[in-house]
């Protein structure tokens, strides 16, 4: 394993850099000032939508690229390199599926903001849904949004795999569905996905697979993972992300990604 032709870096945010309290270490922003040094790219990419990465990784916002919700955009400051929106036929029938299950609730994201059901407020989930979805407005129905819809966040407080991917796995031919948490599966534009975020950039920056070290846990992650040679799973992650990793590393309550990135600036020096 050679670190030392590392060019971009681009890791998951959830179960991958942030820890279980959803807390980026100090550790890893005095590691990234290093990284910059050695003019190593460096790429967030995550389900959560736009405002909420750039909150986690607010001092570091000017130097970093952002992919949010699972690929459906990219941004770099403040210009945009890439929107993939959901088509709006078919909208109100992934509604329809998703009102004939209660302990379903919806996020409808768009690039400014994320749009709660109303039956999510009543139910008591508003609360613990704005750790990830911090800016949002709820509404009754899909009609009542105006803007491009990127994802739509499917949420179960048990289990998402069980309880959700069985009911819209066969919208899969349509739509990217993917099982990204314990509790969540996203629903986005078949394009809309990490791998295809991660592709472009690689394109526009030139810098290949063997150039791009990557980091991901859940398999929303599979995609992006496919394209890099130093590809690492997190201790805690899905085996589906185990078997697509070429490496495994620490959990990211154990520093799992600082300490590759600590190898990685070794084998620079």
């Amino acid at each position: 394993m050679d670190l030392s032709q590392i060019k971009l870096v681009v890791t998951d945010m959830d179960g991958t850099l942030l820890n279980s309290n959803h807390e980026v270490s100090t550790l890893f922003f005095d590691l990234f000032k290093e990284l910059k040094k050695h003019n190593i790219k460096f790429v967030a990419a995550s389900g959560r939508p736009y405002y909420s990465i750039i909150d986690k990784l607010n001092s570091i916002k000017d130097d970093i690229i952002v992919v949010a919700e699972n690929g459906g955009i990219v941004m770099k400051q403040n210009e945009l390199l890439l929107s993939t929106p959901i088509r709006k036929d078919g909208l109100f029938e992934v509604e329809s599926l998703i009102d004939t299950n209660n302990d379903i609730h919806p996020i409808f994201c768009t690039k400014s903001k994320a749009y709660f059901n109303h039956s999510s407020s009543v139910n008591g989930y508003i609360k613990s849904l704005t750790e990830y979805y911090p800016n949002y407005s709820i509404i009754k129905s899909i009609k009542e949004i105006n803007e491009d819809i990127l994802k739509i966040a499917l949420y179960h407080s048990v289990d998402s795999e069980k309880y959700i991917y069985p009911h819209f796995k066969h919208l899969e031919p349509n739509y990217k569905v993917k099982i990204s948490g314990k509790h969540w599966v996203d629903l986005s534009d078949d394009l809309a996905n990490k791998g295809h975020a991660l592709s472009l950039l690689q394109k526009t920056l030139n810098i290949s697979h063997d150039e791009t070290l990557v980091f991901g846990d859940y398999n929303n992650d599979i995609e992006m993972l496919k394209l890099a040679t130093h590809s690492y799973a997190m201790e805690n992650a899905h085996n589906n992300v185990k078997e697509v990793a070429n490496y495994t590393t620490k959990s990211n309550d154990n520093f799992g990604v600082e300490i590759i990135l600590e190898k990685l600036l070794k084998a620079k020096n």
